[in-house]
């Protein structure tokens, strides 16, 4: 039974391609398809220049203002190059979220290897967009300003191994919710569905209002992680703009 439950983070090769080295084919998988979808949601959705604009456009130009505002609190006006990327973000994630909580569609954004793929690839580029900008005083971010340099050899590994951290819980706080939010959908809906083979239908009532709770729930944690993931890559952009 347990394992059923984790049926649905499993990934399935769809299309296989030989590559030039036998050990390395390309693959198409379920996960993938689901990130091509998402992508092609998000410029559906975009693509709107009405007169008078419609629903989805209204909100799209919410989710624009609300972004923006977000970009420029934290990162002042030389942070604005950055918004196309922060708004990018947020929409391919809470699109991913999204879609996953239709039935039988699998959600990348619940495997770590993706998740902490996204968030290691925004702190690498922190890190060269830092040096790039700031040379090699972009380091100093690992030594607390005001410290004596006679603890430069315990504060420096302690500093460095807190920043590389910011990788590992961006992406596993993600991953971590989704999966919890999803795994607890499949238990109550499972349970409820053996209630309703049991021919308990009056009993069956009570799990399938907190399924609708649930489903409630999760479509907030679905935008909310994506708005934590955006905000907080923001915050670490603000290495490249100012020194802390």
């Amino acid at each position: 039974m347990l394992a059923a439950y984790f049926d649905q983070f499993n990934i399935i090769r769809l299309i296989t391609i030989q590559a030039l080295f036998e050990d390395w084919p390309i693959t198409f998988t379920n996960s993938s398809m689901m990130m091509v979808i998402a992508i092609m949601a998000i410029l559906l959705l975009l693509k709107g220049d009405w007169l008078i604009p419609r629903r989805w456009q209204i909100l799209m130009e919410i989710i624009y203002l609300n972004i923006r505002s977000v970009v420029r609190d934290n990162l002042g006006a030389p942070g604005e190059k950055y918004f196309p990327l922060v708004l990018s973000l947020f929409l391919y994630i809470g699109m991913l979220n999204i879609l996953g909580l239709f039935p039988y569609i699998f959600t990348p954004t619940v495997h770590i290897v993706i998740t902490f793929g996204l968030s290691l690839s925004i702190l690498i580029g922190v890190i060269l967009l830092g040096i790039i900008k700031f040379k090699w005083n972009f380091l100093s971010i690992f030594m607390p300003g005001g410290a004596p340099l006679a603890l430069a050899f315990i504060l420096v590994p302690i500093e460095t191994l807190s920043y590389l951290s910011r990788a590992l819980s961006l992406g596993l706080r993600l991953a971590a919710n989704l999966t919890a939010g999803h795994l607890l959908f499949a238990i109550i809906s499972g349970f409820t569905f053996t209630m309703l083979a049991n021919g308990l239908f009056v009993l069956s009532l009570f799990p399938m209002l907190v399924m609708l709770f649930i489903t409630i729930l999760e479509m907030a944690v679905a935008i909310i992680q994506a708005y934590v993931f955006s905000l907080l890559t923001t915050i670490y952009l603000s290495d490249t703009i100012v020194l802390h």
